[in-house]
């Protein structure tokens, strides 16, 4: 069996997912490939499986024919189906929706895309994200539709002890756009750093997908809230480098904060919580199924900074919560995350729809 794996770009969640479960779906013994249509920074990450980054349709002609594809599973480019079959695809489509950022968003594609789906697609799929599950429902009841979480080696990328901080470190992921709420992790260190005049915030982004006024203002939010001097930015570190950084994160006393207003389901939450790294997030709607409120970690009410601060204070201090919280969701993804389990559910899929 296989299967060819298609995004526009390799960065962020999509890639990480991506290379994640081609190595797990050969534990059902799928073989698995990946197809973007441009250059991302996620091309420096080790992959052991085929990748091919092209928008040509000879090339992508070449790729289907030499390989014989039974399945293309088509991340968020539903317009891409006729695409293929005119290239000579001959097997069956999948769609899947990772996140679209705003619900309006989602909605909006989603009932556009209703043409190349109800034509093209056998199947579509999410990692249990709420808002996608029930749209899926409202938009296309007579799909069938697959709701299971998204893989991740937890052996591979885990906590290790270094030396640790001096100082405790509150962390962002993401990118500088609206959607990711930026502003709002500067806002929440802005008004931490009175209780904590030793924090450090350390952010990283993909520098190459930041748009050029959004980073204007970001810059410029930065010297309102003088945060200069305890701001560090990193873009594009390798994948394999993370696990160090949310382990130092992690030993500091500090924590990840993901501030986003919508998600479907963040690979940064699940990398946090594997290296013991307590997270304190939005509920953006696609972690509610990786962190539970005081167990595997903490939610805040998006858009109140006070809040915020006060559920950063109780993660900073109350020792004996964090470390519960840190031993409860590295636990958690080992369990309900691993890539076994997407395995067998993955094939499930395949079967369901004749394969």
């Amino acid at each position: 069996m296989k299967v060819l794996f298609v995004y526009y770009v390799p960065s962020g969640g999509v890639e990480t997912l991506n290379r994640q479960r081609c190595r797990a779906l050969r534990l059902a013994g799928i073989e698995a490939h990946c197809l973007y249509y441009a250059w991302g920074s996620g091309m420096q990450n080790a992959a052991d499986f085929p990748i091919y980054v092209t928008r040509n349709d000879i090339e992508i002609k070449h790729i289907l024919d030499s390989n014989g594809f039974d399945v293309i599973v088509v991340t968020t480019d539903h317009a891409s189906f006729p695409r293929f079959r005119m290239l000579g695809f001959k097997g069956k489509f999948v769609l899947e929706i990772q996140g679209y950022g705003p619900k309006s968003v989602a909605h909006a594609q989603l009932t556009q895309a209703a043409p190349y789906v109800n034509e093209h697609a056998a199947a579509l799929l999410n990692p249990s994200t709420p808002h996608i599950a029930a749209l899926f429902q409202e938009l296309y009841p007579h799909k069938p539709q697959f709701n299971f979480n998204n893989c991740f080696d937890s052996q591979e990328f885990t906590y290790r002890p270094y030396p640790r901080s001096a100082s405790p470190i509150m962390a962002w992921l993401g990118r500088i756009e609206d959607n990711k709420n930026w502003r709002e992790f500067l806002h929440i260190g802005h008004q931490l750093k009175q209780h904590v005049p030793d924090l450090q915030m350390w952010m990283f982004e993909d520098i190459q997908l930041s748009q050029p006024l959004e980073r204007e203002q970001f810059l410029a939010l930065i010297e309102e809230l003088d945060l200069s001097e305890r701001l560090t930015l990193r873009s594009n570190v390798p994948h394999a480098e993370m696990p160090y950084y949310y382990s130092v994160i992690g030993d500091s006393g500090g924590f990840l904060c993901c501030t986003s207003k919508v998600e479907g389901a963040p690979y940064s939450v699940l990398e946090a919580m594997s290296c013991r790294c307590p997270v304190l997030t939005t509920d953006s709607d696609g972690v509610s199924t990786s962190v539970y409120h005081n167990l595997t970690g903490k939610f805040y009410v998006l858009g109140d900074i006070q809040h915020a601060v006060a559920e950063a204070l109780v993660l900073m201090n109350d020792r004996s919560l964090r470390e519960q919280i840190r031993s409860h969701a590295k636990g958690h993804v080992e369990q309900n995350f691993n890539p076994h389990s997407y395995a067998i559910h993955f094939a499930g899929l395949l079967q369901s729809i004749g394969m």
